[in-house]
C-alpha cells in the first residue's frame, strides 16, 4: 500500500531536517520514485530507513566520507563484495575514493527506493566523465552513465547490510576497456 503523496513529503522533509549539520550547502538526494510498501510501519520507521538510504547515496554523489559515516554502521557488511575490497565501513570508502581517481566528477541520483519494513531497496543512475586513471588506463574524458541496485538492511537508522549489482559491462564499455 503506498502512503498518501502528502505525508511522504512531510517525511521526507522530516529526514532532511534531522541530518546533522555537515555543511551549510549539503543537501541528500531526493528519491525521483518512492514507495512505502508496508502500511503497518510507523513514519518514524520508515523516515529512518529512507534517511539511512539518502545519507548512502548522498555518500556516493559527494564522496564525503561523512555521508558514509552517518550511513554505515559500525558492523556494516556488504553481502555482495567484490574482490579486492576490505569488509566493513571502510569498503565503501575505498570503493569510492578508487572510482572518483577515474570519475571526478562523478554524481549518483536516486530514481527509485521501495521501503518495506527494515529493508529498502535503491536504483541508483551514476554519470560524470572518465577523466582520471583506472587501473592502467587513461580516460580521455569518455561520458559515463549507467545504474545500480542496492538492498539495504537497516537498523537503529544506519545501513548493517547490503546487497548490489552494478551494471559493470555498461561501464566498461563506456570507458573503453571491454568492446562492444
Amino acid at each position: 500500500m503506498r502512503l498518501p503523496t502528502l505525508f511522504l513529503a512531510s517525511a521526507l522533509l522530516a529526514t532532511t531536517l534531522s541530518l546533522p549539520v555537515l555543511a551549510d550547502t549539503d543537501v541528500l538526494p531526493q528519491p525521483h520514485h518512492l514507495a512505502v510498501t508496508d502500511a503497518n510501519a510507523s513514519a518514524n520507521a520508515s523516515a529512518s530507513v529512507i534517511l539511512a538510504a539518502r545519507r548512502y547515496a548522498a555518500f556516493w554523489n559527494t564522496g564525503d566520507t561523512r555521508y558514509a559515516d552517518a550511513a554505515l554502521s559500525a558492523d556494516f557488511i556488504d553481502r555482495t563484495l567484490p574482490a579486492g575490497r576490505v569488509q566493513g565501513p571502510q569498503g565503501p570508502r575505498q570503493a569510492s575514493a578508487g572510482f572518483r581517481a577515474a570519475v571526478p566528477d562523478l554524481t549518483a541520483e536516486m530514481d527509485d527506493v521501495v521501503v518495506s519494513q527494515d529493508r529498502v531497496s535503491v536504483h541508483l543512475h551514476f554519470k560524470g566523465h572518465f577523466t582520471g586513471h583506472f587501473g592502467n588506463v587513461q580516460g580521455s574524458g569518455q561520458p559515463i552513465d549507467f545504474q545500480a541496485f542496492d538492498l539495504y538492511r537497516v537498523a537503529d537508522g544506519r545501513i548493517v547490510e547490503n546487497w548490489h549489482l552494478e551494471d559493470n559491462l555498461t561501464l566498461l564499455q563506456q570507458m573503453g576497456i571491454v568492446k562492444p
